[in-house]
Order: C-alpha cells, then structure tokens, then sequence
C-alpha cells in the first residue's frame, strides 16, 4: 500500500507510525519526492485500510497489488504531467514532439536544427553530446563543452533540451545545461544512475532496454520516483527480437500498455524502433494512435552526412509534413476519447 503522509510531520509521529505498521506486518519505506512525502508499504497480511487511515499523521492511503508501486496506475487518479516551464508540457492532453539529430556535431548545425524546429512549432531539441556506440572507434559526442553550446543556442530560441546521460559522475555537470535527461536502452538497467537521478529535481525519460520487458522498465521508473522524483517519462523505443529485416521491433502494443498500467507520460521513439528513413512516418503515426503523450525523433538538414544514425533519420522536408500528420492523428485520437 501507499500512503501519502500530512504536511510538516514530526519525525515522531512518523516513527510512530511506521511502528503501528509494522505491528500488523508491515514495513514503511519513506519516500521523500520534490511533492509529497509517503510511506510505501511492503507485507502480506490481510487488514482493514480504515484501521490505518485513521492514525496520526495519514492524508491518504491506497491499496496496491502491483509491485511497482509509486509509478502503478492502481493509486494515483489523475495521470502526471510533467511541466518544464514556458508553457511546455508533457502528459495525457499535452502531446509534444522532440526532434533533433542523433549526435550534436557543431554549433552551425544546432542553429539550424533549432531554426527548423521554431518554424514547425517544436518546443523540445533532442541531440546527443555523450554517445554510447556499439564501436569504439565511431564518433561518441562533443562533451561537456558540445552540450554547454548546444544549451546557449537553444536558450536563445526558447527551444528545451533532452539529451543523454550515461554515468553518475556526469550528472552534476550536466543538471545546469538540461531540461530532460535521457537514460538510454543500454543504461535501461543501471540501477546506481537511476538512483542517482532520482535525487535531482529534473525531468528523467527512461527508455526501454533493448531486451527490455514492460514490467523492467516500470521497476527502472520506481527506483527514480523511490529516489525522490516523481517527473518521469516512459520511452517505447523498440526491442531485440529474432527479425532482423528492420533495425529494431517497434512495440506498439507497449504504448498502449503502458498507458493502462502506469500514470506516468509515455514517449514513443520510432526512429530506433524501425531504424530504417522511409519507414518512420507510419511507425510514428502508429504510436500517436496508440496512445503516446509525445514522439522523439531524429532529424538532419542532410542525413546522409549524419556522423551517426543517418538511415534512420528524416530530412527536414520529411520532417515537417510528418509533425503535421502527427499532430491532425493526435486530434483525430483526442476526438475519439
């Protein structure tokens, strides 16, 4: 069960209360977020929620049977939306594309990146500064210095950020220059950095491990909103499977899913879901009509001169009628509910 505790407690009565718990069998598991203040509570016996909602010190309480907790939909009614400021926001109602290359490779190529998105009405550049490549010897970003660029030039265009972050050590360094940090697939399970996340107050998008299931990624959530944060969003980006005609499987039914089961935002990611140009529109189209809150994309004024992830990314031509498309489906979608 959770429990969402009053306001400005005294550590006693919360003592106290996590005795009385675990008299009936119960162990409370503080959880501290940049909103609330709960207990999550593990055990197996049978009791009557009344009994606890009347001790000292308890605003609310719900039974939850899944065992992701905090992140399940089981408790809380009314879905997050994760709010980054200048009227930017992403959650159910709030429908937002990120688009941007794989790789930040110079500061000519951010402007007019940003100047493409401004035109198409996207709020949020995606651009990676630290890559983590299958090869050693590929190019794996422009640090620090390429993300501290990368910010100055969007700042400018009130355009936010998401970009990835790969180790702990680099979170301090990064948190002033980010507006969304991206754990991606190969980190989906990289439990200190999860931890580590969740002690900061800045949206985190966890996408799914290659070979991920939905039930990993939910448990990857729990561990940030355990650490304290509460502004997650969940990234279908497709799976490992047996085919190997198409780069990845896109899991569409993940979308869905995800959005019956968990309260948080759900992010679709078709251009590693597919990884192949000419397919990306439909796979895209797919997740708005499936359900996702938002897309993630990659783009490039010329692909084929992309330091990486070139075949899977849409020009900005491309680009621009498919933000169109998503958008008319996504009101198509709002229309049906």
């Amino acid at each position: 069960m959770i429990i969402k505790l009053e306001k400005n407690l005294n550590p006693q009565v919360i003592d106290n209360l996590k005795s009385n718990l675990k008299n009936i069998g119960y162990q409370g598991n503080e959880v501290k977020t940049q909103f609330d203040h709960y207990l999550i509570c593990i055990g197996k016996k049978p009791f009557d929620l009344r009994n606890v909602g009347c001790m000292e010190g308890v605003q609310d309480i719900h039974k939850v049977t899944d065992p992701y907790k905090l992140v399940s939909r089981q408790w809380r009614v009314h879905d997050t939306v994760v709010d980054l400021g200048d009227d930017v926001r992403l959650g159910t109602g709030h429908f937002q594309i990120m688009a941007g290359p794989c790789s930040i490779e110079s500061e000519e190529q951010v402007v007019g990146t940003v100047k493409h998105l401004k035109e198409n009405g996207v709020r949020i550049m995606r651009g990676g500064v630290y890559k983590p490549r299958s090869s050693p010897y590929s190019f794996r970003g422009l640090g620090i210095e390429g993300l501290k660029m990368f910010h100055r030039i969007c700042s400018e265009y009130g355009v936010k950020i998401i970009t990835e972050v790969m180790m702990v050590e680099q979170i301090e360094d990064m948190l002033e220059y980010v507006d969304i940090f991206q754990v991606g697939a190969r980190n989906a399970q990289n439990f200190n950095l999860l931890d580590a996340l969740g002690k900061v107050d800045k949206p985190v998008m966890l996408k799914r491990g290659i070979s991920g299931t939905i039930d990993e990624l939910l448990y990857a959530a729990e561990y940030v909103f355990s650490n304290g944060n509460e502004r997650i969003l969940l990234c279908e980006r497709g799976i490992r499977s047996y085919e190997n005609a198409y780069r990845n499987t896109m899991d569409v039914n993940a979308i869905a899913m995800l959005k019956d089961k968990t309260h948080l935002p759900v992010i679709g990611d078709p251009s590693h879901g597919i990884g192949i140009r000419k397919f990306v529109e439909p796979i895209a189209l797919a997740a708005v009509m499936a359900g996702a809150d938002g897309i993630i994309m990659e783009v490039h004024e010329t692909p084929e001169k992309a330091f990486s992830d070139g075949q899977q990314t849409l020009n900005y031509d491309e680009a621009g009628q498919l933000y169109a498309k998503m958008r008319q489906a996504f009101q198509m979608r709002s229309g049906w509910n």
